[in-house]
């Protein structure tokens, strides 16, 4: 991946196994049986159909946009989340190019450990977009069965981003300096540009969308949408 050189397998593992005391959503599951997952690439073509479905009976909401929405906010804090904290905590960037999926629900697996040295000369914002935004998200709108505006689901994509760096801040306080640096840049990249602002040295964020969570029974407005006064 742009000529980085390749991590060792157990250097790739010590990093997905340390981002695991973070939260569910920073869980990948690595190697294992094979029985139970598909190619996250047959997901996206199918428009993660079977998450959106189910998310809509979840939330009671005969409004599929809005099942997608929160399906894709969903998907995309799963892939941020390992990938940036193995990114700044152990200078590790994820080789998602084989990722799976659970075929019964949202969980993630690689069926081996690979990954590539971050790069420190600029470069890993870069790696990182292409990583979770060129190879899986984009595939993912792409395969949307319902009409998502572009602006909503890459306000979505720019949320999990922030949050998740908000979480490993909280766990991590030592690596503030490139975390926020990391994160600050890959928001000014790419579809991420112009889809919100950190507001504070804590990492939270505003976005000038908004993933539609209020329209839901009983829902909503997040503490980053753009609709909070």
């Amino acid at each position: 991946m742009n000529g980085l050189p390749s991590a060792a397998p157990e250097t790739v593992t010590a990093a997905l196994a340390g981002a695991v005391p973070l939260g569910d959503f920073f869980a990948i599951t690595v190697a294992g049986p094979e029985r139970g997952w598909r190619p996250a690439d047959d997901a996206y073509a199918r428009g993660l159909r079977n998450l959106v479905e189910a998310t809509a009976e979840r939330y009671d909401t005969a409004e599929m946009r809005i099942a997608a929405s929160i399906t894709q906010l969903g998907h995309a804090a799963r892939l941020w989340s390992p990938a940036l904290y193995c990114a700044v905590a152990h200078g590790v960037l994820l080789d998602l190019e084989e990722l799976q999926q659970a075929v019964n629900g949202p969980a993630l697996r690689l069926p081996a450990p690979r990954g590539h040295r971050a790069a420190t000369d600029g470069r890993l914002a870069a790696a990182l977009y292409q990583t979770v935004v060129v190879r899986h998200l984009d595939r993912l709108a792409a395969g949307l069965r319902v009409k998502v505006a572009p602006g909503l689901l890459y306000g979505n994509a720019a949320s999990a981003l922030a949050e998740a760096a908000r979480l490993i801040l909280g766990a991590r306080p030592d690596l503030r300096a490139g975390l926020t640096n990391l994160t600050a840049e890959l928001l000014n990249t790419g579809r991420l540009s112009g889809t919100g602002h950190l507001l504070s040295a804590s990492l939270d964020f505003r976005r000038r969308s908004c993933c539609l969570y209020y329209r839901v029974p009983g829902g909503e407005k997040c503490g980053d949408c753009a609709l909070i006064n």
